[in-house]
């Protein structure tokens, strides 16, 4: 295909915010080790079942970054205008054989899979990720603080949990269907972290967002306002992560839940106090910053117990 070149492949992963190829590639791996229960269960089959199941939901996240990119090209010149639309080193045509051509070997992988946890995920991803950004009735999603805080939740928190924890439990292992308190506890901290996430994503694009009519959190409420918000949401998070883990029979999962949340919560606090609002660089680099925090908490939740 003329239009798919190694550079332009390239463009699409190295402008995906912020690389969630990656960030899926580590929630997935992190989610199946969930329902493990001792080394006997990582057999060279395990591992290759993971890996299967990863292929569908990076291709349906490169349609939802490309849905995204497509319904956003004259926003993303002000906001955004090194990504690949908006800076012109992809046409419109192209990024729409990308969706296309991604969505129906997501679902075509999904089927082949035989597992309906990760069908029905890989749907409701499709339809939540097109819900977000196309501009139809009822639907724009991102326009309303609310319903884009949800799509957030679900895309990044929801969806990289109960599918993948079910398939794994019961389609990999052969065991029966449990929601045990790991789960639960990833799948809450998880959704309070990405509604956090959605809120400061927004604040770096205020002027672009109030230009074409987006009425974000921050254009709304205001950027100060949120981004106490989101750092207020963020370290209640770590609390209740702290007062889960005190409540743990296991010694060592005691110590690590509370002290690992302890010492991330502290930097964040720390980290925070340095930013200044009216840098688009800083507020980045915040972002930046706090899916550092993200990729560590797929660490510490194995110790939830």
């Amino acid at each position: 295909m003329a239009w798919y070149t190694k550079e332009k492949a390239k463009s699409i992963l190295s402008n995906a915010p912020p690389k969630q190829a990656p960030r899926k590639i580590v929630g997935i791996l992190s989610t199946s080790l969930l329902p493990v229960q001792s080394l006997a269960d990582l057999t060279p089959t395990f591992f290759m079942e993971v890996l299967k199941s990863m292929v569908p939901a990076i291709l349906m996240n490169i349609f939802v970054t490309a849905i995204n990119q497509l319904s956003d090209v004259e926003i993303d010149k002000v906001n955004k205008p090194h990504l690949p639309l908006a800076s012109g080193d992809f046409s419109i045509g192209e990024g729409v054989a990308i969706a296309v051509i991604s969505t129906m070997t997501s679902v075509a992988m999904g089927i082949m899979l035989r597992s309906p946890p990760l069908f029905i995920g890989l749907i409701t991803w499709w339809i939540v990720g097109a819900a977000y950004s196309i501009d139809l009735p009822l639907l724009r999603w991102k326009g309303s603080p609310l319903m884009a805080a949800v799509t957030i939740m679900i895309l990044n928190g929801l969806l990289l949990q109960f599918p993948y924890f079910v398939h794994v439990q019961k389609y990999v292992l052969g065991r029966p269907l449990e929601f045990t308190k790991p789960l639960l506890f990833a799948a809450a901290f998880m959704g309070i972290f990405n509604i956090a996430i959605a809120f400061v994503k927004d604040l770096p694009d205020v002027e672009g967002d109030k230009e074409f009519g987006l009425r974000t959190l921050p254009v709304i409420l205001g950027k100060e306002k949120v981004f106490s918000i989101s750092v207020s949401m963020l370290l209640m998070a770590y609390g209740a992560a702290i007062l889960t883990g005190a409540s743990s029979p296991f010694l060592l999962c005691k110590l690590v839940t509370m002290i690992g949340h302890s010492v991330l919560g502290f930097i964040l606090w720390h980290q925070t106090r340095t930013i200044d609002l009216s840098d688009a660089k800083s507020m980045q680099s915040l972002y930046m910053f706090i899916f550092k925090l993200y990729y560590a908490e797929f660490f510490l939740i194995h110790f939830i117990r």
